[in-house]
């Protein structure tokens, strides 16, 4: 691990402007959907808004991580019970300044990781056991460097927040459709406003998700994986993903999200990833990933459509940019 005492810097604060930018957009879209609403029902007042909205963010935000720990059935393990998972993730989370979060295991067939939490305070790091059975000891230290790194940027607690006012604006919409209020023309106008809503503010959270993605590969280069193991990572993953059966990839379909990348377009990108890899051997070297700095990649126009409704960024683009760091 002698490579990755040597730490790279990189800027976080396009990071940052963006997740600002988009939190703001989504909270004056549910805001304005809110207004309409309360409008409709004859309620006024700014505090009933502001209200309104607050307590379903408060909400999620309280919830979500033992959403997120049941729906993955996630169990804690010890120091004596995993030490190289602890030794990797309390070396990370000391490079990243940050407090070691709490590291736990999902027997699940899905080779991948994930983190969540409330705050850097409240972080919590997991990984399946598929992607402790896939990956060597230096991708595994990469793929954990990626997931502090959401927590050292903060994204997954603004995702958590972010995440739920879509769901405010479909619920609202779902609403509607059984309303039989005698001003149908006034309940179909919010039906069709919250649903508008709905799809703008799914599009944005997805272009949060992916932004942050392409910071976490930065960020865990920057506290000391070595490029060419994040992207040989990221390229085992997408194979590991494609080998599944439709059963055990719908079990995590919901969460999926949380992963580093997007499991249920593993098996479309596999034909885009033979071109990264050059000697065809599964994995990517630092020689490959040097010689990829050098060439030009292609990316077929309907993976270019499909990445802007994905949670994740193309692969093929996220190996390209890791090989300009290397």
């Amino acid at each position: 691990m002698e490579e990755n005492t040597k730490m790279k810097k990189f800027s976080t604060w396009k990071l940052k402007l963006r997740l600002i930018f988009a939190t703001f957009l989504l909270f004056a879209l549910v805001y304005a959907l809110v207004v309409l609403v309360g409008s409709f029902l004859g309620i006024s007042g700014p505090l009933f808004y502001v209200g309104f909205g607050l307590a379903i963010v408060v909400i999620q935000y309280l919830v979500s991580p033992k959403m997120v720990e049941l729906t993955m059935k996630v169990r804690y393990v010890s120091p004596e019970e995993a030490p190289q998972l602890h030794q990797m993730v309390e070396e990370l989370s000391r490079n990243a300044g940050i407090p070691k979060p709490k590291v736990g295991i999902t027997e699940i067939a899905v080779p991948n990781a994930f983190a969540f939490g409330r705050s850097k305070g409240d972080g919590r790091v997991c990984v399946t056991r598929g992607i402790i059975n896939l990956l060597d000891r230096d991708e595994l230290y990469a793929v954990l460097g990626h997931e502090i790194s959401h927590i050292r940027h903060s994204d997954m607690a603004v995702m958590t927040v972010i995440s739920a006012i879509p769901l405010i604006c479909y619920y609202i919409f779902w609403s509607t459709l059984f309303s039989r209020n005698d001003n149908n023309n006034g309940a179909a106008l919010i039906g069709v406003a919250a649903l508008v809503a709905y799809l703008i503010g799914q599009l944005l959270v997805l272009f949060v998700s992916r932004v942050r993605e392409y910071y976490a590969d930065e960020g865990s280069v920057e506290i000391g994986a070595q490029p060419h193991k994040m992207a040989s990572a990221l390229y085992k993953l997408v194979y590991g993903s494609a080998n599944l059966n439709k059963d055990q990839l719908k079990e995590v379909e919901g969460v999926k999200a949380f992963f580093v990348n997007d499991v249920s377009d593993a098996r479309n990108e596999i034909n885009d990833l033979r071109q990264v890899d050059f000697n065809r051997d599964g994995i990517i070297s630092q020689d490959e990933l040097n010689q990829l700095k050098y060439s030009d990649v292609n990316i077929k126009t309907s993976s270019k459509l499909f990445e802007l409704i994905s949670t994740h960024p193309n692969m093929v683009k996220r190996i390209k940019r890791l090989a300009d760091m290397n």
